[in-house]
Order: C-alpha cells, then structure tokens, then sequence
C-alpha cells in the first residue's frame, strides 16, 4: 500500500477527480492559450513532443503542425526527481528513466496532483534492465516528491496535464516523451565524460541516446526509435 501511495495510483472519488481537471482547466486555461499564442501555435496542437533532462532539471514542451518543424512552447523547472544520472535498470533503484518514451497514461485521481505515466519499461529497458524486475510505474506528476519520477510544482502540471490532454484527443496519437541525462550538445557529453569517465557502459549508453538528441536539434521533428531484439539497442532515424 505505501507503495502504491508513492506512485500516485491510490484512487481519490471519480467527482473529486473530475473536480480536478475542471479546475485545472478553469485556472489554467488561460495560461496555457497564451503560451501557444506566444509561441505562434494553434491550440490544442495537432502534435506534441515532449522532452527532460535531468541535469538541467528541465522539461520542455514543443508542438506544432505534423511533418513540420516544432516550435519550443514552454519550459517547465523540476522542482524535484530522485536518483542520479544513469538509466533506470531495476525495481526500486530509485533512477528517473533515460530513454524514448511517450505518455500512455493520465491519472486524474494520482495522490500527487495530477499525473502523466511514462512508459517505462520500454522494449530497450526489458532487455537491459534486471530480468523480470525492471521496476514501473513512471509517471510526471505534481506534489514534488519523487521515487523515480519527474515532479514539477502543481501548477505547471496542470498546465502540462492539459497540454498532452488536448494534443492526445486532438491527434488521437500518443505524446513522446524523451528523458536525457543532460544536454547531448559537444559541451554536455563532455561533462558527461569529465564526471564519469570511469564507467565506460554508462557513456557508452549516453552515446546511444545522443543522436536522438542531435536529430531534433537539426531538424526540430522527433527521430523515429526502434530497438533492436537482441541488443536492447536504440536505432535512430530522422523523424518526418
């Protein structure tokens, strides 16, 4: 049961969570039409991309018109994500995610505010991570308090929970989400290697995520991942 707890599933009332989105809507509405204005989106969007890095303790949000090049919305602080940098690997270790991923759950009635789950594990992290014990149950959510997860304050998730809210029932397509240990730029996988040169996997992985990162920076569309069955490796292709 405290488990549960900590991941936010305990249900609250179907009302009391149909309350909070209303609410959520009612307060956030108007921030969030005015951030797509700014930006020069139309709301909801027909696409929306997420994407954190942990170092920097940062998630953006871009949107835009599918085949296009997004345009950055807005960027919300973590006010709070347990562990360190590295891959998740196991059931209980603690770790934010690094991977591609994308938002396959809403959880109005989550004990932390409002949450989105992440969907981890991932093809990638079965293969990789401990066998049968890969942990889950990942989510962005409010309350800042993490054992895993992103935490944002309660009024960026509300506006982030209506952002993926619309764009998913706009699109009826799931929202990716890509978890970066940092910025993959040259400047943050040096850093990357001056901090932990002496794990070679662990930057051998860092490497692997980097030409996702460096695609969008290109292009602005997010890459197209597989994985490959017996490795568990990510294949990175430019998005359309």
């Amino acid at each position: 049961m405290r488990f549960l707890a900590a991941i936010g599933l305990l249900a609250a009332a179907p009302s009391l969570a149909e309350d909070r989105v209303a609410q959520a809507r009612k307060d956030q509405a108007a921030a969030v039409a005015e951030a797509f204005r700014a930006a020069g989106v139309s709301y909801p969007p027909r696409e929306l991309y997420l994407r954190a890095f942990k170092a920097e303790k940062e998630l953006e949000v871009w949107a835009g018109e599918p085949g296009k090049p997004l345009v950055k919305v807005k960027a919300f602080p973590f006010c709070y994500a347990s562990g360190e940098l590295g891959p998740k690997r196991r059931l209980g270790d603690l770790q934010v995610p690094e991977g591609f991923y994308r938002i396959n759950h809403f959880n109005p009635r989550s004990n932390f505010h409002l949450s989105l789950g992440v969907s981890y594990p991932n093809e990638s992290d079965r293969i990789l991570g401990e066998r049968g014990r890969p942990g889950g149950d990942i989510y962005i959510h409010g309350s800042c308090v993490s054992i895993g997860c992103i935490a944002i304050e309660d009024g960026p998730i509300e506006q982030l929970y209506l952002m993926a809210l619309d764009a998913r029932e706009r699109s009826g397509k799931p929202v990716p989400v890509h978890i970066f240990p940092h910025r993959l730029d040259d400047a943050g996988m040096a850093e990357l290697e001056r901090a932990h040169g002496s794990s070679q996997p662990l930057l051998d992985f860092w490497k692997s995520l980097r030409p996702g990162y460096l695609l969008f920076e290109e292009n602005r569309r997010p890459p197209l991942v597989t994985v490959d069955a017996k490795t568990g490796a990510y294949r990175i292709a430019r998005g359309r």
